[in-house]
């Protein structure tokens, strides 16, 4: 079989299946904003961006595009009806509040804790925090969308974080190009891996080990 690591838009993919209809969904910078374009535009997810905007659409076609309505990344995007703007006051007022169900954030390490850093790298002087901290803590679950290894090829699943923490045990869910990892209070349970690899594989690419679920799969890509 080909063993082949999911694209950006393949994870993306498979987070929206996880979601559930009614729920308020933060969507971080990077693989995350992906996500809002793999949902039916009839299902009942609400998207929430930290800069005001609660009701995100897609990604907006060129003609579509409003300077004024971005998501975390700047991209434009659309707005689904009834969607709303607020002040970034009142935006974090719901993320503080427990009013987000799920956010979907981008990690640089999460640790077998389900501790996440994903604003700063160890020894450079610039990184920007933004709502990360608030947003971690504030959710009632957080997935974290992330290549499964560093550019070094060095684990970004590791057993303490050597990177600047945005928060604490707060993970919930781990989604990689290579699998979905779950955490619990007894470890990380590998729950799917991509198309070609074998646990053995995602094993070695991750520094915690590994607790294999009774009900491993692979990763359905379509």
């Amino acid at each position: 079989m080909d063993k082949r690591r999911l694209t950006r838009e393949q994870i993306a993919k498979r987070i929206a299946k996880e979601l559930r209809e009614g729920d308020v969904i933060n969507l971080g910078i990077g693989i995350p904003v992906l996500v809002s374009n793999f949902v039916s535009p009839e299902s009942e997810y609400i998207y929430h961006s930290e800069q005001g905007v609660l009701g995100m659409g897609s990604l907006a076609e060129p003609h579509e595009a409003d300077p004024d309505l971005v998501n975390a990344s700047k991209e434009p995007v659309t707005l689904v009806p009834g969607g709303s703007f607020s002040h970034s006051a009142d935006s974090f007022a719901m993320v503080r509040g427990k009013h987000i169900d799920v956010a979907i954030l981008g990690g640089m390490q999460v640790s077998e804790n389900g501790d996440l850093a994903n604003w700063k790298v160890k020894d450079v002087g610039l990184g920007g925090i933004g709502g990360a901290m608030d947003i971690a803590i504030g959710a009632k679950s957080v997935y974290v969308a992330m290549t499964h290894t560093n550019k070094d090829g060095g684990p970004k699943i590791v057993k303490k974080l050597d990177y600047p923490v945005t928060a604490l045990n707060c993970v919930s869910t781990i989604f990689t190009d290579m699998a979905v990892i779950e955490v619990t209070r007894d470890g990380l349970v590998l729950k799917e891996i991509a198309p070609g690899f074998t646990a053995e594989e995602v094993q070695k690419a991750t520094e915690p080990k590994l607790i294999l679920s009774p009900n491993l799969k692979e990763i359905a890509i379509s």
